[in-house]
């Protein structure tokens, strides 16, 4: 299998918990009429390889997926949907996409879904085609607190078009205010609520959304694209018996290619597809549905259960070592694949941070913490996850040493020591080539 987790999650940190697939072949075609583009790609291969990647939204994907996304099936237009398309020589492409509905409606349990969305933000873009008018209101995370741009935010296409109003996390426990939601709800009377977020380090109570969606008459849109892994795994609860519209990406802790699906119960299904197409978007782009397929395959086997609770454990183990050495965690830890931290404590910007980590080979991204007094682009905190380095293969074990690595970084990047970094980037090299990257070629070998 690509992706091992039962031996992830028991390995000590001097065992490799991942062996490498098979070296696929380097691009001589590619480097042959594009040396330059070739060499690009050559590097970030390399760059995959040897580093600690760790923002929460990134992953890596199996040989297969990689195989699935660089087909033929890219040649081919197919408007429409299986049955119903508006372009012939559909033989091979209605069963593709049938294939990654079913597999999407098994693992999910959903009635209805629909894999052609191009990415996340126009899924929910769909979203609101399907159930609101321009100008009618809308509710979601605001975007400081965790939420997502699509939720309605001022500077969205969403906070332009439709009046968008936000809800935020308590300031003494960086949980969501479900006070807040509820009274803000029945005031303002909103025709979509979104649930779901990029920054949300707990646990979603999609029950107690959809009881104020209830009261309030408003369609419940539960945006998974974080936990959509965590979901299929069982690491974290389902909003299907909750939520009208679930929208999700493919990739992140799904691990499949950069994609989206939306899922719906049945009486919403054609109000679904209608808005994503022809309400959006021309063609579906067959090579990612097949992708899709395949990481939806992948996602429905015993391992990938392992593999989503691992992402929970290492996530918790992690936070847990990073407050025993002083790091400030909105909301105290985490329940899922990611850590939000506040560095006002270390006096270092969370910008200054995640460049001063990147150079010790530590993937993260700055960001945003609840009521940050800092600008968005220069926030006080970083955001990191725990998906990549568990399909590579840590474990629990391995934590400690991820968070002495973290501590040292931020610590180097308050005094300007590069020496430092130079050093933890050597040490980072040295334990990635233990655990080779899944679906990386050349630069696993």
């Amino acid at each position: 299998m690509p992706f091992p987790p039962s031996q992830a999650a028991s390995a000590a940190p001097s065992t490799p918990a991942h062996r490498a697939e098979p070296v696929p072949p380097a691009h001589p075609v590619l480097a042959s009429q594009d040396p330059e583009l070739a060499a690009l790609i050559g590097a970030e291969e390399a760059l995959q390889a040897d580093t600690l990647r760790m923002i929460p939204s990134e992953n890596y994907v199996s040989a297969a997926v990689l195989e699935a996304t660089g087909t033929v099936l890219t040649n081919k237009y197919s408007e429409g949907y299986p049955g119903r398309r508006y372009y012939e020589g559909q033989q091979n492409i209605d069963p593709i996409e049938r294939l990654a509905v079913d597999r999407a409606k098994a693992v999910f349990g959903v009635d209805h879904a629909n894999v052609q969305p191009y990415s996340g933000s126009p899924a929910n873009l769909a979203v609101y085609l399907a159930f609101a008018e321009p100008g009618d209101t809308v509710m979601g995370m605001a975007l400081p607190m965790g939420g997502h741009l699509t939720h309605g935010w001022g500077v969205s296409a969403t906070g332009k078009w439709f009046r968008g109003v936000q809800y935020g996390v308590r300031r003494d426990t960086g949980r969501i205010d479900f006070d807040q939601v509820r009274e803000l709800a029945l005031a303002e009377r909103p025709k979509l609520i979104f649930c779901g977020g990029t920054a949300l380090p707990r646990t979603i109570d999609f029950a107690a959304f959809a009881e104020i969606a209830r009261e309030c008459g408003a369609v419940l849109v539960a945006d998974i694209a974080h936990i959509a892994g965590l979901i299929a795994g069982g690491a974290h609860p389902s909003p299907v018996p909750h939520a009208d519209v679930i929208s999700t990406t493919t990739h992140k802790t799904l691990r499949g290619p950069r994609g989206a699906m939306l899922m719906s119960k049945q009486e919403h299904a054609k109000a679904i597809d209608k808005a994503v197409f022809p309400g959006l978007q021309g063609g579906p782009h067959n090579h990612t549905t097949a992708a899709i397929a395949v990481a939806l395959h992948e996602a429905s086997r015993p391992d990938f259960r392992e593999y989503a609770h691992a992402v929970v454990g290492n996530a918790q183990a992690l936070a847990a070592e990073l407050g025993e050495r002083g790091f400030e965690l909105v909301s105290g830890g985490t329940d899922n694949h990611l850590i939000l931290i506040d560095l006002t404590p270390k006096d270092v910007p969370g910008k200054v941070a995640a460049k001063a980590l990147d150079r010790a080979g530590i993937v993260v991204n700055y960001n945003t913490v609840p009521y940050d007094p800092r600008k968005p682009f220069d926030p006080s905190g970083i955001r990191i996850g725990t998906p990549s380095l568990t399909s590579r293969g840590l474990s629990a074990a391995h934590m400690p040493v991820v968070a002495e690595w973290i501590d040292r970084a931020v610590a180097a990047a308050r005094t300007e020591d590069e020496a430092a970094l130079t050093k933890i980037r050597a040490e980072v090299a040295d334990l990635m080539r233990a655990f080779p990257a899944p679906g990386l070629g050349a630069a696993t070998s």
